[in-house]
């Protein structure tokens, strides 16, 4: 899987943090994202500030890693909190 996941030229993970991982899948992406590092592109989309991502991975220093991995040369991109979906929904219901 680490293979695999390392070859792709970009690798996406969307609603990161959205689901808490186990030991074991947390410390699989960390190897995923250190085989990546400085090679390849991963883009992460998360609506957790990386404050709230230890309850995701569980261990706090790993996560302390995980976030050392994936901003190192990143260009990182915070969109706000408020969500686009519930603006279109409000947008259309006002329209009705």
């Amino acid at each position: 899987m680490i293979a695999r996941y390392s070859k792709v030229d970009l690798l996406c993970l969307d609603e990161f943090g959205y689901l808490n991982l186990d030991k074991k899948g947390a410390k699989l992406l960390f190897q995923i994202f250190t085989e990546r590092e400085e090679c390849k592109a991963t883009a992460v989309a998360a609506n957790s500030p990386f404050a709230e991502w230890d309850e995701t991975f569980g261990d706090p220093r790993l996560c302390a890693a995980i976030a050392d991995r994936i901003t190192f040369r990143c260009t990182l991109l915070q969109t706000g909190t408020e969500s686009y979906r519930f603006r279109v929904t409000e947008a259309e219901r006002r329209t009705l």
